[in-house]
């Protein structure tokens, strides 16, 4: 059983989350755990700033406010604290700086593609432990260093240096959001999810659910990720998770057809008018091509060219 981790390595719930799924699989050996990454705080800035001080800020203020209501930020930062202890977390607990979880997530991301799960694994203790354990700036390459030495993954610090990763979190955060992860920790297995750091026994009930569906082809589950994105406005994260289907299957009018949806909507008027062209030559029946070759010619400037698909599309309704 694969069981995948959507989790910000920034969120405490997701050190917490990680010390109860282990308790959850004291007695299945042969569960893998695979890490993906998840931004809960996406403006958090590259250079570190003192935890301390970014709280005196009003707007994120409000934000840890929303994130535990009826609790000030230092309450809840109490709550939290008392949790972890109880979790064998440690007395010392809490996070010292506000930094971009990114090239920790690189990190993690890396260490599952050129080592594995195992790996991937003691790299994503490794940098929560420096976080939120010994307060120490995740955005600093030094601590990642660190991290991927005592994680087994020497060759970390070379990757993120030559700035590997970049395209591959960008990747899985599309994924993320395509299969509409909303919350930091998520556990996922197959198509079916388990939100926020649950207890042990509610995380063995999940995995006792019942078997996932067969797996989808890799192909298949890449459309409907897409898909996904357009129906949350997203096209240029559409066209990300495309790319590699357009390829592969440049001839697949499926393929094609979203691909120009989402070139229309991101207002890349001239690929969608030369991807919707040939749509509409090779299938003049198909009255959605026509009219998104039409609108688009429309909002292109080409009045007269954009009228008669128009009208054929209205015919066709």
């Amino acid at each position: 059983m694969r069981i995948e981790i959507w989790a910000d390595v920034v969120c405490a719930w997701a050190f917490i989350g990680k010390r109860r799924l282990e308790r959850a699989l004291a007695d299945r050996p042969d569960a893998e755990v695979v890490w993906r990454p998840f931004r809960i705080d996406p403006t958090a800035p590259a250079e570190a700033i003192p935890l301390d001080e970014a709280l005196r800020d009003p707007l994120m203020d409000e934000a840890l406010r929303a994130c535990a209501p009826g609790l000030t930020p230092a309450q809840n930062r109490v709550r939290i604290s008392e949790v972890a202890a109880a979790e064998g977390l440690g007395r010392r607990w809490g996070a010292g700086w506000r930094v971009s979880s990114h090239d920790a997530h690189r990190l993690i991301a890396l260490a599952h593609e050129r080592a594995g799960a195992a790996v991937q694994g003691a790299v994503a203790e490794a940098v929560l432990r420096a976080y939120f354990i010994e307060g120490r700036n995740i955005g600093d390459p030094a601590v990642l260093r660190d991290a991927a030495l005592a994680g087994g993954f020497p060759e970390g610090p070379a990757l993120l240096a030559g700035g590997a990763g970049e395209g591959l979190v960008r990747e899985l955060l599309l994924q993320g959001k395509a299969r509409k992860v909303r919350t930091s920790p998520s556990l996922v297995v197959g198509d079916r999810a388990l939100a926020g750091a649950q207890s042990p026994e509610a995380i063995g009930e999940f995995l006792d659910g019942g078997a996932p569906r067969a797996a989808l082809p890799a192909e298949v589950a890449r459309m409907r990720w897409a898909e996904s994105l357009m129906e949350q406005r997203d096209p240029l994260g559409a066209l990300t998770l495309l790319a590699p289907l357009q390829e592969e299957f440049a001839g697949d009018r499926g393929v094609r057809m979203l691909a120009a949806r989402a070139y229309f909507a991101s207002a890349q008027l001239n690929r969608a008018r030369a991807a919707l062209g040939p749509l509409v030559e090779e299938r003049p029946d198909d009255t959605y091509a026509r009219l998104l070759y039409g609108r688009t010619l429309d909002r292109l400037g080409l009045t007269a060219e954009a009228g008669p698909h128009l009208r054929l599309a209205a015919l066709g309704d």
